[in-house]
């Protein structure tokens, strides 16, 4: 029997989030690929942040990226599981889930926009660089990546905070 709290179509009202995020990933992208691909650095808060062109083959953190190619076609396979997997998930979710879908709307918009740049460019484009002068340096991400991240942590916030429809009721 359906679930009278899911409506239709559950929460995908909320893909207009992962088409944003798709969109400012995908435009950002471009934008610095084209503007960094001399291989310079531009220092936005010195010593802290900077603008860095780099090409991840890998997964997070350049994880495979030394594989022969094959991981390409592994993580780009992977993606589109798990793309699908949230807008199921997105589909099922109630009324009172918005934290929830707004979490998985991000994460599917980072995926999308990571899985894009797998198939159309063979590598993922990350730009920000994060970094304490030269003591220590944080991997170079984008957009889709913070999408992801934030994402993450709200799904994990939300396993923490009380369903209140799951709480038995006591008479």
């Amino acid at each position: 029997m359906p679930n009278p709290n899911t409506g239709r179509f559950g929460r995908l009202a909320w893909l207009w989030l992962t088409l944003a995020v798709l969109v400012l990933d995908q435009a950002t992208k471009l934008y610095f690929d084209s503007a960094l691909a001399d291989g310079r650095e531009i220092s936005v808060i010195p010593g802290l942040l900077s603008w860095l062109l780099a090409y991840n083959t890998g997964a997070a953190f350049s994880f495979l990226s030394d594989s022969a190619g094959w991981q390409r076609w592994l993580f780009a396979a992977i993606a589109v599981v798990v793309s699908g997997i949230l807008v199921v998930w997105l589909k099922r979710l109630g009324r009172s889930d918005t934290w929830l879908a707004i979490a998985l709307a991000l994460v599917l918009g980072g995926a999308l926009g990571n899985l894009y740049d797998r198939i159309a460019h063979g590598h993922v484009i990350d730009f920000i660089f994060v970094h304490w002068q030269d003591a220590w340096r944080f991997p170079v991400f984008n957009l889709a990546d913070c999408a992801i991240c934030i994402g993450a942590v709200m799904l994990a916030l939300d396993m923490f905070k009380s369903k209140k429809s799951e709480e038995p009721v006591h008479d």
